[in-house]
């Protein structure tokens, strides 16, 4: 006789069809949904994309009258409010499930245990916490839009070896490889929102979009049909007319202070741009906090790349609003009077030095990719 499977394999397989998820739910959560009895599997599913069927209503049509005393394995918390689909909590009562593994409950307030009381008041055994962390790191931006009223911000940024950016006079093109440029693109294929100063756009003229050539997915051109929103930092509205974001699809969001400035506001909107005013931070340029606080209630961002220059990527870590990083380096070398990684004033000491924990470093074709995150600054005794 055969080892009964242990509850982590098949919420491991659950959470690999979340994933089929990665590039098309927003701003819903990625969910999959395994149904098992007497040790097979009877139905699955996840979620596909918003305002269609949740993962455990494909499980369950799968399963069919199969449903009935099996035991189902969901990556998140089945919902019980009545949305643009109906409650999936009621689904598995009603389909006659005996037990059901939640990997996390939903931070979502409409949710927040509801779904498991739900469940429980029916009757169903209900185990949470399998597998919790792989659940929530797959829902990053969710769950911090639920919890913190903000999206995740992923910086990607491309450099050399010696830590340069750009040539001195704003030259980037190109750093790294096309490998390395493949994942970027299935970096922002997977955001919400990509993030950029008007500097950036100025030098590179960067159209920010998902290009379904380069992605190398089988459904690419499906991807690159739902394209993020573009978010240009512009306090001045020096954002050009002829900038190449304002002629792509999908739509550009210009975050601004230049309330009197109505003139190149309204040729700004009839080149495209959507113009929203910000408050202003202490050093008088747009609030960055504010504006993701915006993206997240607005926008539904739940994920957002920022894809910027020094002075935007130093102003963001200054203020504690990037969660990772994704940085590229390039076997090369630009030299000292290239542009660095981040622009922060002030730094002296070595006490004041911005740490960092890597989660991850590998071979990207002749690249290097390493996945980090900011820590607090590392101190030591003199």
């Amino acid at each position: 006789m055969s080892a009964p499977t242990l509850p982590e394999t098949w919420m491991a397989r659950a959470l690999k069809l979340a994933e089929r998820g990665r590039y098309t739910t927003d701003p819903n959560p990625r969910v999959g949904c395994v149904l098992v009895k007497d040790g097979r599997v009877v139905g699955e599913g996840w979620h596909d994309r918003a305002g269609e069927p949740h993962a455990e209503v494909h499980a369950l049509r799968a399963a069919g009258e199969a449903a009935r005393g099996a035991t189902a394995y969901v990556t998140l918390e089945p919902c019980s409010h009545q949305g643009r689909t109906g409650p999936c909590a009621r689904a598995l009562v009603e389909a006659g499930v005996a037990h059901v593994v939640v990997a996390m409950q939903d931070p979502n307030p409409q949710v927040a245990g509801r779904g498991i009381a739900l469940l429980r008041e029916a009757a169903i055994e209900v185990t949470v916490g399998v597998l919790e962390d792989e659940a929530l790191a797959l829902n990053s931006g969710f769950v911090m839009r639920m919890s913190h009223g903000r999206p995740f911000v992923r910086l990607k940024m491309a450099m050399s070896l010696d830590g340069r950016t750009a040539m001195r006079s704003g030259e980037s093109q190109w750093i790294t490889g096309p490998q390395a440029r493949r994942e970027v693109q299935r970096l922002r294929a997977r955001s919400s929102a990509i993030l950029t100063g008007v500097e950036s756009i100025i030098f590179d003229n960067a159209r920010l979009t998902v290009r379904a050539e380069q992605l190398a997915l089988p459904d690419g051109e499906a991807i690159a049909a739902r394209q993020p929103l573009r978010v240009v930092v512009d306090s001045r509205l020096r954002l050009p007319q002829a900038a190449a974001c304002l002629r792509e699809p999908g739509r550009t969001l210009v975050a601004t202070l230049a309330e009197h400035e109505p003139e190149r506001r309204a040729r700004l909107e009839e080149a495209g741009a959507e113009v929203v005013v910000m408050p202003a931070a202490a050093d008088g340029r747009v609030d960055l906090d504010a504006l993701l606080h915006h993206l997240a209630e607005v926008e539904q961002a739940n994920e957002v790349l920022l894809e910027t220059g020094a002075t935007l990527a130093g102003a963001m870590l200054e203020a504690n609003l990037i969660d990772e990083m994704q940085l590229f380096v390039a076997p090369t070398l630009l030299g000292g009077e290239a542009r660095p990684l981040f622009a922060l004033p002030g730094l002296s000491l070595m006490a004041q030095q911005k740490g960092l924990e890597i989660l991850d470093i590998r071979a990207v074709g002749q690249d290097w990719r390493i996945t980090a995150r900011p820590t607090r600054p590392t101190t030591s005794a003199s």
